[in-house]
């Protein structure tokens, strides 16, 4: 699996993930953004119904996940909606990794304690063998650093 970490720098979380999720959408293919905790996803779910282009999506709460292009969780299991892209949030790990084709690991570059963290998780792919790429936010998008 190629496992991409995102380095968030110019902007948010809420404001990064709706641009990146339209690119899956558009291959097209579906995906699941899993997140460490239920407060952030709530506020993924209010920021990709707000997203200015159609983001179709669902959580648990809403049900019915293979039916959705999106998916969007807490909890760590096997692709609920056929989904080959998997997008790790607020420091979410998953024991389905081989399951999916690709991995994003989006991080917040503002916090210390985000970064120490996601060099950890860079460290544990490379040892499982992931194929393995660094971006950074930059004034002009994402720039591939490794």
């Amino acid at each position: 699996m190629e496992i991409g970490f995102y380095h968030l720098t110019t902007s948010t979380l809420e404001q990064a993930l709706p641009k990146l999720l339209a690119r899956v959408l558009a291959i097209p293919a579906r995906a699941v953004v899993l997140s460490g905790s239920a407060e952030r996803l709530g506020a993924l779910d209010t920021a990709l119904w707000a997203a200015s282009e159609w983001l179709p999506h669902g959580t648990p709460a809403i049900g019915e996940a293979d039916r959705q292009p999106i998916w969007l969780t807490t909890q760590d299991a096997p692709p609920p909606n056929a989904a080959r892209h998997l997008f790790l949030v607020e420091g979410a790990q998953s024991t389905h990794l081989t399951e999916y084709d690709r991995g994003f690991d989006l991080f917040d570059g503002n916090d210390e304690d985000a970064v120490q963290a996601a060099r950890a998780r860079w460290k544990a792919a490379k040892a499982d063998g992931h194929a393995l790429a660094y971006w950074q936010q930059s004034e002009k998008g994402w720039e591939k650093k490794a």
